[in-house]
Formats: structure tokens, sequence, C-alpha cells
């Protein structure tokens, strides 16, 4: 599974392609909320993490999610990885806790992402 990394709007058809390549109806992938950069694809979240990272992330900008693009707006987007157990940034479950931190995802992907 190939892994890309985009910071402009991505087309519904190549979010389907992913989709596709990987597990069928869901993309795994990681934001970089500073950085606005998001990376899709990978057979784990933490794929997505370590290319983001090469590309000089820090940790802790960086969170992971999935896509379900056959889903309506409002219910495509899971907050839940298991690189988001971040003790010390007081996340301490796989799924984001923090209201303003999800929002904040959901903003930036509502942008790239062409549902």
């Amino acid at each position: 599974m190939n892994i890309k990394v985009f910071n402009s709007p991505i087309p519904k058809e190549e979010l389907l392609a992913l989709a596709k390549s990987g597990y069928g109806d869901m993309v795994k992938g990681v934001i970089d909320v500073n950085k606005r950069l998001l990376a899709l694809g990978g057979e784990l979240h933490s794929d997505c993490e370590q290319v983001l990272l090469d590309r000089g992330s820090k940790q802790a900008d960086l969170w992971g999610f999935n896509i379900y693009p056959g889903k309506t707006r409002e219910e495509y987007l899971e907050y839940t990885s298991m690189i988001n157990i971040r003790p010390r940034q007081g996340n301490m479950d796989r799924e984001i806790k923090d209201l303003n931190l999800r929002r904040q995802i959901k903003n930036i992907i509502d942008e790239m992402v062409m549902l």
C-alpha cells in the first residue's frame, strides 16, 4: 500500500483509489496539524506517521484518523489510532478526546478532502 502526502485538496477519485488499494472502504491517515499536511494510505497509521516524521514533522503535531470516503460528510471521519495514545499530551486513549483538537483536524481535512 502506497502512502501519499497532500498539502492541497484531494479529489474524491484519488481517495477512493487509495481506499480500494488498501482496506476497501477506508483510508488510514495522519495529519500534521501545524504544517497542514496529510499522509494517506499504508497498512498502519505508524507508516504514515513515519513518512511525515521523515519530512520534518514534529511528533506532537501528528494525529491519526480514518477516512471512509463512501460515507456522508458528517460520518466519514474517525479519530482513532494507536499513535493517538499520548499521555504527555493528555490523550490516554486511541481516540482523540480533545474537542478543540478534533475540530481543528476536521476543519483541515474538510478543506482538503473532496467528498
